[in-house]
């Protein structure tokens, strides 16, 4: 584990411009809008030079050269046997419903938790409401019993997608036993989903053991560094195979299907929409190889956070940040596989956020959670100014 000195200002030199901008600012909500480091400024300013010198020729360097970098990085990072399982989009809500677009028949039977992010807990709401879903939610809390249960719904058949986070968005529990539901799935159904959002390039994931039957989705915009507009998902081989929501780039390569009919390309591209802007996919590149470049792999900025988390959780136990100390930890440091994140339950906990903002001190707030996320750009003197605008609540 990284320990708590002087040596942890140097990666902040990654982030130099971001500092800068606002060098007032606190930002602790690594786990929401992560800053930007360098590296993704180099790659705007590209994107937007290629567009100039290349015009229509632009989309031969960003789906010839860059779309096939951004897929190498994801493949290396989650151990995929093939980067070509690999499609990117804007965001996962479109990539969401190009998959759910592919099951044949309706409603479609679904299973989730009650935990899941907005992207899908609004959408798939307003499914059941139509009655193109029937959708059955396994609560999420207690969550010390949650695989068990989760599990348990999921093996009893009756579904044609599972539908489960890796890491909760609102809790930051970990769903370290997800990868046996994979077993459960075929291409016929049922199809497991993991919404990888919190969990790619913040806590350890290796696929190559269920990456045959397991489809995982999530993102640039977090963890990996790079902002909007670099969603991805896996779709392994042989699944969903006819997505109904496709656009005309899902017409590219080689393609398969009924003799006269729509036909799909066989790789991950079968879930290509259309026309995007590719500024986000320069940028996770940029912000991937700068990761490989300095060594700073998922496990040693987990370490690095890990030991800035248990530094925060000392002081805000030794009363340094005032009334946090009244908040429940929802999920508390045990040596396991934890989230970059923490989460506060307190009833004051949006209240708490306003304060924290208007000192210039960035957390965010789910309900009652107040949310604190350490990055690379974080040391123990950052701790030491938050507990002290804590204090000053």
């Amino acid at each position: 584990m990284v320990a708590e000195d002087a040596a942890l200002s140097d990666f902040k030199r990654l982030f130099s411009r971001a500092l800068a901008a606002a060098p007032g600012r606190l930002h602790m909500a690594a786990h929401s809008h992560h800053l930007w480091p360098d590296a993704t400024y180099d790659a705007q300013v590209e994107a937007w030079e290629d567009a100039a010198r290349l015009a229509d020729r632009k989309w031969d360097k960003a789906l010839g050269e860059v779309w096939p970098a951004a897929q190498g990085l994801v493949a290396r990072e989650l151990g995929l046997p093939s980067p070509q399982s690999v499609v990117f989009a804007p965001n996962t809500h479109s990539l969401l419903v190009a998959l759910v677009s592919a099951v044949e028949g309706r409603p479609v039977r679904v299973l989730a938790s009650d935990g899941e992010f907005h992207s899908f807990r609004r959408q798939a709401a307003r499914w059941a409401e139509t009655g193109a879903v029937a959708l059955e939610l396994v609560a999420a809390e207690p969550f010390a019993t949650f695989p068990q249960r989760f599990a348990a719904r999921a093996r009893s058949g009756g579904f044609d997608l599972i539908f489960v986070s890796q890491v909760f968005f609102r809790t930051g529990a970990v769903f370290e036993d997800v990868w046996a539901l994979a077993e459960l799935s075929r291409p016929q159904g049922p199809w497991l989903v993991v919404d990888g959002y919190h969990g790619f390039r913040a806590v350890p994931t290796d696929l190559a053991a269920v990456a045959d039957r397991c489809f995982y989705l999530a993102g640039g915009y977090k963890y990996a560094m790079a902002g909007e507009g670099a969603a991805f998902l896996h779709a392994p081989p042989g699944f969903a195979p006819r997505p109904a929501v496709s656009g005309w780039y899902a017409e590219f390569g080689e393609l398969e299907g009924p003799a006269g009919g729509v036909g799909y390309a066989r790789d991950a591209t079968r879930f290509l929409g259309s026309t995007f802007d590719p500024s986000g996919l320069y940028r996770f590149v940029a912000a991937g190889r700068m990761l490989e470049r300095e060594g700073l792999t998922t496990a040693a900025i987990a370490a690095h956070v890990a030991a800035l988390q248990e530094g925060l959780v000392a002081r805000i136990a030794a009363g340094a940040a005032g009334r946090l100390a009244e908040a429940e930890l929802l999920n508390p440091l045990d040596g396991r596989p934890h989230a970059r994140f923490l989460a506060f339950r307190h009833p004051e906990a949006q209240a708490w956020k306003a304060a924290l903002m208007a000192a210039e001190v960035v957390t965010d707030v789910r309900d009652d959670v107040l949310r604190v996320g350490l990055s690379l750009y974080h040391e123990a003197a950052d701790l030491e100014r938050f507990c002290a605008a804590c204090r000053a609540l």
